[in-house]
């Protein structure tokens, strides 16, 4: 699949949104402003994390994706999902009748992407020993990796210079069906996304120029067409197409599924905002000595992806429960190819830092921006109410010295500006329904956006 330059999943519908402003707030790299009454993202600064999809209370938010129709283009089509999807499923659905549901919707080959997974791991190992800068970062969670590039540059160079799991899967599932002489161009790989990150780092990869995978899914539709056709008993055994798996694999994708394999010095972060508070000191030089960092985006990781049905305490438990059946990933013996072909086919290219919260291409006029920050924020109030249609009061200044916002956006700023005769009252209002819309401030007994709504 090629990919689009600044590809994002997440989309915002203008007719559901209102401008209720819980998606800014909740946005991590503050890519969100609320613009005549409605939520604008910024293609440079956002990740797809989804927090803003979560945050949401009217479902404003949604990932756009492909259609599950186009698997018919191909003679064979190979479905590649992470383990975690079998871990929403209750456990009155075996692995066998969830693999049986998916052949009846279509598929002709089925791979769980975290197997062989120790491949994976064996070139993890060897980078991190070979490494002069530690800690190594993990690239697994796309999110972390964008929110890196654009919000701590510096840290780039520590991020591991190895594709995601899918690609390892994909690459496992061609020499599979090779020696089965089956051609590539009448196979058709489908990747099938736990959250909105993945979904964009396949569409614009990171660390490689085009994906290996042909098609995404959304994991929440496929749970849902799955438990359409699903039977209540195995008819068949398919459980050689899960030889390769194993127990680390299973639990690769939750916390400390990486950082198991370090001892002690490693450390594993779930969640965007303390993956952003970790970040924030590592890049201080306020962190102990650690060889490697496993960060993800979600909570309880990608059991927390925002594509996935099941709860993901549930989804954890199910899956930790089903790795115990399975043996170690160093107990596995690969057969048909080699691990040194998958190795070389899992080193990904340099990924380069993108400086979106630099005020200026130019260094000196970056200086002299942020010393007009710096004064416009002693005008400010502080108080981050996010009325102005920024997240905050250091972001509407940014905007400011961006061209971007006004003074007068600020609703403190403009009674000041009143009491001092500086603006009139019309022209105050006017500012605020730049922001806000027109008629935003009329009374309305059904708006939405009251306390805990939608959460």
């Amino acid at each position: 699949m090629k990919h689009n330059l600044k590809y994002h999943a997440i989309k915002v519908d203008t007719k559901k949104c209102f401008g209720c402003t819980h998606c800014m707030k909740s946005c991590p790299t503050e890519a969100i402003r609320i613009r005549n009454g409605k939520a604008v993202i910024s293609a440079e600064r956002c990740v797809d994390c989804g927090n803003c999809l979560r945050a949401c209370p009217v479902t404003a938010f949604y990932v756009e994706q492909d259609s599950l129709k186009q698997i018919k283009n191909y003679q064979h089509r190979v479905v590649l999902f992470p383990a975690v999807m079998i871990g929403q499923f209750p456990e009155v659905y075996s692995e066998g009748m969830i693999y049986e549901a998916l052949f009846e919707l279509g598929f002709t080959h089925i791979f769980e992407v975290e197997q062989p997974i120790d491949v994976l791991v064996e070139s993890i190992k060897q980078k991190v020993a070979e490494a002069n800068n530690k800690p190594l970062i993990s690239s697994f969670c796309p999110a972390v990796v964008r929110l890196i590039q654009c919000k701590y540059p510096s840290l780039v160079k520590q991020i591991i210079s190895v594709k995601a799991p899918h690609d390892l899967a994909a690459n496992f599932a061609i020499e599979k069906l090779t020696e089965e002489g089956i051609s590539r161009k009448e196979t058709g790989l489908f990747y099938v996304s736990p959250c909105s990150a993945k979904m964009a780092a396949v569409k614009h990869p990171l660390g490689e120029k085009d994906s290996i995978v042909d098609g995404l899914i959304n994991m929440n539709e496929l749970y849902n067409r799955i438990m359409k056709v699903i039977k209540k008993s195995e008819k068949k055994d398919t459980s050689s197409a899960r030889k390769n798996l194993s127990r680390d694999g299973i639990i690769w994708s939750l916390p400390r599924g990486e950082a198991r394999h370090f001892s002690k010095k490693s450390m594993a972060i779930d969640g965007i905002h303390n993956v952003v508070k970790f970040l924030e000191r590592l890049e201080n030089g306020e962190v102990p000595e650690l060889d490697f960092l496993d960060l993800k985006s979600c909570n309880q990781g990608c059991a927390g992806g925002i594509l996935l049905t099941g709860n993901r305490f549930l989804t954890v438990e199910r899956l930790q429960k089903r790795s115990k059946r399975y043996p170690f990933a160093n107990k596995i013996e690969v057969e048909g190819t080699t691990s040194k072909l998958l190795k070389e086919k899992l080193e990904a290219e340099k990924i380069e830092p993108d400086y979106v919260f630099a005020l200026d291409k130019d260094r000196v006029k970056s200086l002299e921006k942020m010393q007009k920050v710096e004064k416009i924020l002693c005008q400010l109030p502080a108080i981050d109410c996010g009325g102005c249609g920024a997240p905050n009061c250091h972001a509407l200044a940014e905007d400011m010295v961006q061209g971007k916002a006004k003074m007068t956006d600020c609703v403190f700023l403009q009674k000041r500006y009143l009491k001092e005769n500086k603006i009139t009252l019309e022209r105050g209002l006017k500012n605020l329904e730049s922001s806000w819309g027109k008629n935003r401030f009329d009374a309305d007994c059904n708006i939405k956006g009251g306390r805990n709504e939608g959460f």
